[in-house]
């Protein structure tokens, strides 16, 4: 065969060659296409059947914490969170409503307390009632606070109504600055006030344990509660939790730093993205500082912190470290909040049982309930004024 043939031949099996490559790309790019359709065509029809008033999906970057108990944490690798995102303005459009009252129409009459993104208020109406409450808890936001902010804090207390140990979510107007979220009315402010207020008293107290014990369990069953709606509060401290009676009535507040895990792709651990959250770092376990990781063990180590606060009557914890750098690398090497003086075992061994390592350890809120408990028990056969607490059954509405 003459030299011309082969190179018509190698010619066209190159051409033939292309034209396969070609081939293959643009069907590539056609399934992608295809598929990328679908996916499209899937997400608006999830999207026109999602309940408007249903927590929402985003989780928003926590930017700051209650009172001045909120810490920069010093710079490290920056924490990351994977989840599904709505669109900011479909998310804020699922809870505006008619304002049925403005800040004009709020009669503030005493502070209960100011932290960073918003003041707590002993109010009322000044014409007619909410929702028949002639008295509320009014939280006003304070300049700055994102709007996105403060829709998860309001679709999360709606998620955790009818809880006699919760602060319940009466009514808000989030049509404009300042954010105003009105809730039921508690008599006697923070549990830590009331405790600083009422230390002389409560010392003298020989009931004094059994007092505590009773206001723990009922924040034990708050934080159960939360634990059965998939809620992380990861702002549990002595201040943002109400005393409407002492110990009987004690309600967790505060949801500003609450995640809804169930909205999650990690549906057991929290992880923010930077910037970094000012979060309260006397309050955070080791494994926060060490893996950037936050779950429902991280509230129980709260919790024993929590305890630890009431024994000492609102002390802050770790009092003698003064700056941030001091406190974290103490958690972190393994260091605890020395014992309060005159604490009873039982409480000791719980408030230790929250603090241990590896997390996995730690108990969870139902086996607290449980423990707690036993303990309320065994005072009301010793204690007369305790058996009332028993025949209840320690109902939780």
């Amino acid at each position: 065969m003459c030299p011309e043939f082969y190179v018509v031949l190698a010619v066209l099996c190159f051409i033939l060659l292309l034209f396969i490559v070609l081939g293959a790309v643009f069907l590539r790019k056609y399934r992608t296409m295809v598929r990328t359709v679908r996916m499209q065509q899937g997400s608006k029809f999830i999207l026109r059947h999602l309940p408007q008033l249903e927590t929402p999906v985003v989780t928003p970057t926590i930017q700051s914490v209650d009172n001045d108990e909120g810490e920069q944490l010093p710079p490290e690798t920056p924490l990351r969170i994977t989840t599904v995102r709505l669109s900011s303005k479909r998310l804020w459009k699922g809870l505006q409503q008619e304002p049925r009252f403005t800040k004009s129409d709020l009669n503030l009459l005493q502070l209960i307390k100011a932290g960073k993104e918003g003041v707590f208020y002993q109010a009322r109406m000044s014409r007619g009632t909410c929702k028949g409450h002639s008295m509320f808890t009014c939280k006003i936001s304070k300049e700055g606070v994102r709007p996105k902010h403060v829709d998860m804090e309001i679709c999360i207390m709606r998620k955790l109504v009818h809880h006699k140990n919760i602060l319940q979510l009466l009514d808000w107007n989030t049509s404009e600055q300042p954010y105003i979220l009105i809730m039921e009315y508690v008599s006697y402010g923070t549990l830590r006030t009331f405790l600083q207020t009422n230390r002389v008293h409560l010392s003298a107290d020989p009931e004094l344990q059994s007092l505590l014990t009773i206001a723990s369990y009922h924040i034990a069953l708050a934080m159960q509660h939360l634990r059965s709606k998939m809620i992380v509060h990861c702002d549990l401290a002595l201040r943002n939790i109400m005393v409407n009676k002492f110990p009987w009535e004690v309600k967790l507040a505060e949801f500003g730093l609450a995640r809804d895990l169930s909205r999650m792709a990690s549906r057991r651990s929290s992880r923010w993205r930077s910037p970094r959250p000012r979060v309260p770092l006397r309050w955070y376990p080791p494994e926060y500082f060490k893996n950037n990781y936050y779950s429902f063990k991280g509230d129980v180590w709260a919790f024993g912190i929590v305890l630890w606060e009431m024994q000492t009557f609102g002390t802050l914890p770790y009092p003698n470290l003064e700056t941030s750098e001091e406190v974290v690398f103490h958690i972190c090497m393994g260091h605890k909040n020395t014992n309060p003086e005159g604490c009873r075992p039982e409480m000791l061994h719980i408030m230790r049982d929250c603090w241990q390592e590896p997390y996995t350890l730690r108990p969870a809120f139902k086996d607290i309930v449980s423990m707690l408990e036993n303990i309320i028990e065994d005072d009301a056969v010793s204690s007369p004024i305790f058996v009332h607490v028993v025949e209840m059954k320690f109902k939780v509405f």
